[in-house]
């Protein structure tokens, strides 16, 4: 089996490689990168590029030929990847989460690819309001980034048949340690702010709901999509990807990462304007096709995982919201030294046309 991976090198990335060739040894296993965040190894013993057949570097919006000859699955990662991005970079992400992931899978349908395997998001339920959200609850995205998940999936459906299978793979928050660590999300947040300055801040009144999910069970529910048969939920599957008892309110979260670094102190921002993206999710569907696949994880073990990685980084950065944890920090200091142009493209190589190296 030939696995095609785009945008591996970011944060989930690492964890999928590692999963992926542990499950499937005899997989070859292939990543394709634009490259933004590589750089940014946190604690990695090893480059987890290694564990790659190959390594591609290249821009999803201009796919060289020969990328999908004799792939049998694409895991389509790649994607401007948070809210404060696509706020940034409101056009490129569209372009970039909705435009080239469509055309890569029509050219993947194309190929013969038999299975694709879409990252996509909760954050496309936005305002949720009361209850836990279904498959079938109405969509309300509040974000360029949520848009384009919803954009993605109406525009894979008609592409799954019996001979392409398409899972969209509706993610909670992403959340635990990677080798190259995000701290824009709100668990990984909430611990760095406690062991670098004893100190939660959060940033509006706590009162909003996140379901959650760790890396390394998202791995585990890209390994089920890989594997999934035409008949455990069709040709198209749109599906809550988590667990129920990960939906937290924000406050509560803060609370849980507090008595894991006693003394810290948490405040809240009483006088902040409403978080309106506050959702519960209902897991029911994932738990039913997926039950050997459950989340694993839990809150406790997740908030210990990272107090360890950063205490043994002595991590003590109080700055750290400022610096290239934030991903979108990354690509302005990219964009300030004139590597990357106004649409994310690098200015100082032939990415627009990348050769394939065997």
């Amino acid at each position: 089996m030939r696995i095609l991976l785009t945008g591996n090198m970011g944060y989930v990335g690492p964890g999928v490689v590692r999963h992926l060739r542990r499950q499937f040894p005899q997989a070859e296993l292939i990543g394709y990168d634009m490259g933004y965040f590589a750089h940014c190894l946190t604690g990695a013993r090893r480059l987890p590029e290694s564990r790659l057949d190959r390594q591609l570097f290249g821009d999803v919006r201009y796919l060289p030929a020969g990328l999908l000859e004799g792939v049998d699955a694409v895991v389509h990662l790649a994607a401007i990847s948070n809210d404060p991005m696509g706020q940034t970079y409101e056009q490129v992400t569209l372009d970039v989460n909705h435009r080239a992931g469509i055309e890569l899978a029509r050219q993947a349908k194309a190929a013969g690819v038999g299975c694709f395997v879409f990252a996509s998001s909760c954050s496309m339920y936005g305002a949720g309001g009361e209850g836990a959200k279904t498959e079938a609850s109405d969509l309300n995205p509040l974000t360029a980034y949520a848009r384009s998940k919803v954009l993605s999936e109406q525009d894979l459906r008609p592409l799954a048949d019996d001979t392409f299978r398409i899972t969209c793979l509706r993610f909670a928050t992403a959340c635990g340690w990677s080798d190259r660590l995000r701290l824009d999300l709100v668990v990984n947040d909430f611990v760095a702010c406690a062991v670098a300055a004893g100190e939660i801040s959060i940033l509006s009144d706590g009162t909003p709901w996140r379901p959650l999910i760790h890396v390394q069970d998202m791995a585990r529910a890209i390994e089920w999509a890989v594997s999934r048969p035409l008949e455990v939920g069709g040709a198209f599957l749109a599906i809550n990807t988590g667990s129920d008892e990960w939906n937290y309110q924000v406050r509560d979260l803060a609370q849980a990462v507090a008595e894991a670094l006693p003394g810290t102190r948490v405040s809240l921002n009483a006088a902040a304007p409403p978080d309106k993206r506050s959702y519960r999710v209902d897991f029911g569907l994932y738990r039913e096709l997926a039950p050997a696949h459950q989340p694993r994880r839990t809150l406790t073990d997740t908030i210990a995982e990272l107090r360890d990685g950063q205490l043994a980084m002595n991590f003590r950065d109080e700055a750290f919201r400022s610096s290239e944890f934030m991903r979108l920090r990354v690509l302005s200091a990219l964009r300030d030294t004139h590597e990357l142009d106004t649409n994310l493209a690098w200015t100082t190589t032939t990415v627009r046309q990348p050769e394939l190296v065997e």
